[in-house]
């Protein structure tokens, strides 16, 4: 096993890049759709056309590479393994050691909005006895990280190569983490492999194993509606974790495509009530699209639902937890009482959130901060 020494990072998409893209848009084969379907069927056609149009003529990527940029990236070998990530160190007596995780269909750029306050808090309104050195990943498979090249990279190993990164790259023994998503899943494995490193655990989502049996009659009502909203609304998942490699061809081929298969669960998952743009702008959507665009890896990223959903795996297992753990539940349909977490995780905190979806840190970005704040403050003595 060996790591490198981290080395500074920027992220320098060629003109090429941008001038194809710019005529594959151009020259986009759309769909066809019924008379008023609207998002019925998925991605609705105005919007994709609407996005696509401003994608083509108005969207600087440019500008949000230099904002990217003004970030402290860096690359690190774990393992073999590349991996992107932005470490900002705290402004503060003692910051905590916190490493922030991102799911899919997202990437780094989702935490851009709660780095500067988690770092240094004192700078946005908080106190300065709450800052962290925040470490924000790429997941491998995703964005500047480099793509697995076997089978088997599930959200297990991943927790292996953030513990890595974390104490033998960064120098930290002990430290927090927060995620949803992928990120929930990570930390859990941070949890169950890596416990005597964690300071504590917090989840913007969290999934605990259900038994149906053992459900009281208000536990088992929520339960009958997240197994109607996963029939509705899991396709993806069932595709993405047995084949993965026949869409990619069409997404990775297809700035289009690409941004209708992203953008519609930004919408459904988002708490936007159908309305996307009064949550995020177009620049922050397509800036997120753009990453997985300009790196060519829509199809690496889904892989990592076949290796830890798929025929050779079970599901990530969100149980065992003995660290200090700590919930905002936002507003999901996923969302479990507290109840039948409990039996699965040292839950210290437990927030039922009263706005915000599956991307806190995008869209309420003052109130997960605060959450992550609230959970850890205790855990620093």
């Amino acid at each position: 096993m060996s790591t490198r020494d981290p080395q500074p990072f920027r992220i320098q998409v060629e003109d090429a890049v941008l001038d194809d893209l710019r005529l594959r848009l151009a020259t986009t084969r759309w769909p066809d759709a019924l008379p008023g379907a609207g998002w019925d069927y998925g991605t609705s056609l105005d919007y994709a056309r609407e996005l696509c149009a401003y994608w083509r003529a108005d969207y600087d990527w440019r500008a949000h590479e230099s904002a990217l940029n003004a970030l402290p990236e860096y690359r690190a070998d774990v393992d073999g393994l590349g991996v992107h990530f932005v470490h900002v160190k705290g402004t503060g007596p003692n910051p905590m050691p916190l490493v922030v995780t991102h799911g899919w269909p997202s990437s780094f750029y989702e935490m851009h909005k709660v780095i500067g306050p988690l770092a240094d808090p004192a700078s946005h309104g908080g106190d300065p006895a709450d800052a962290f050195d925040v470490v924000v990943p790429s997941l491998p498979g995703y964005g500047f990280s480099d793509k697995p090249r076997e089978r088997g990279f599930d959200t297990n190993r991943i927790s292996d190569v953030w513990a890595r990164l974390m104490t033998d790259v960064l120098g930290y023994d002990r430290f927090g983490a927060q995620g949803g998503d992928w990120g929930a899943a990570v930390n859990t494995g941070l949890g169950t492999r890596h416990a005597e490193r964690l300071i504590g655990l917090h989840y913007n989502m969290l999934a605990p194993p259900i038994d149906e049996a053992t459900l009281s009659a208000e536990h088992r009502a929520w339960w009958e509606e997240v197994k109607a909203y996963r029939a509705r609304e899991w396709g993806y998942v069932q595709l993405q974790s047995t084949k993965p490699q026949s869409v990619a061809f069409g997404l990775q081929d297809s700035p289009s495509g690409l941004a209708a298969w992203i953008v519609e669960k930004w919408r459904r998952w988002s708490d936007c009530d159908g309305d996307l743009e009064s949550v995020y702008t177009k620049d922050e959507l397509l800036t997120n699209v753009m990453i997985y665009w300009v790196t060519n890896t829509i199809g690496s990223s889904m892989r990592l639902y076949y290796e830890s959903f798929g025929p050779m795996t079970g599901p990530p297992a969100y149980s065992g937890v003995e660290v200090p753990t700590g919930v905002a539940a936002f507003n999901e349909v996923n969302r479990p009482p507290r109840a039948l977490c409990e039996p699965h995780f040292d839950i210290h905190r437990f927030t039922v959130m009263e706005r915000g979806g599956h991307f806190p840190a995008m869209e309420v970005p003052d109130d997960l901060v605060e959450e992550v704040r609230a959970f850890f403050r205790p855990l620093r003595r």
